[in-house]
């Protein structure tokens, strides 16, 4: 998502957000930044798919399943990989070039916002806010970069 937006200085900012596979590191996960291997975690899904197929092999032919049993195990095998996401984690960035001499600096603000609604309702507020005032809010999720 990209916008382009006009300070309330007569400067533009380019505000855009971009969607991380994972989440960054930052200094509060500097002593837990090491990931085990995902071994553990398809092991388990090998182990539920292999159950699926055993129940499904053994089910005698005179049973009806009813529809509403085949929703039930659609709606559960679909919810968790939806809700991963729509909970992925975004980075937003919002950033001016400096322009001739006697106008302000370059500036670049940089924020992580998780959850796929949350980042589009925070651009506009942030481009509000642009507008509004001739830049980010410092109390927005968005910190100066040097």
């Amino acid at each position: 998502m990209n916008r382009v937006v006009r300070g309330g200085d007569g400067r533009e900012w380019v505000v855009r957000a971009q969607m991380e596979w994972r989440r960054p590191a930052t200094a509060e996960d500097f002593e837990r930044d090491i990931s085990g291997s995902y071994t553990s975690g398809i092991a388990m899904l090998a182990v539920c798919v292999l159950l699926a197929v055993i129940l499904v092999a053994w089910l005698p032919d005179t049973v009806v399943v009813p529809p509403w049993v085949i929703y039930g195990l659609l709606l559960i095998v679909v919810f968790f990989p939806l809700r991963w996401v729509l909970n992925r984690p975004w980075t937003v960035v919002a950033e001016t070039d400096g322009g001739v001499t006697g106008e302000p600096p370059p500036e670049r603000w940089v924020g992580i916002i998780s959850g796929m609604f949350r980042v589009r309702s925070e651009l506009t507020r942030l481009a509000k806010t642009i507008q509004r005032e001739a830049g980010p809010d410092f109390e927005g999720p968005l910190r100066p970069m040097e």
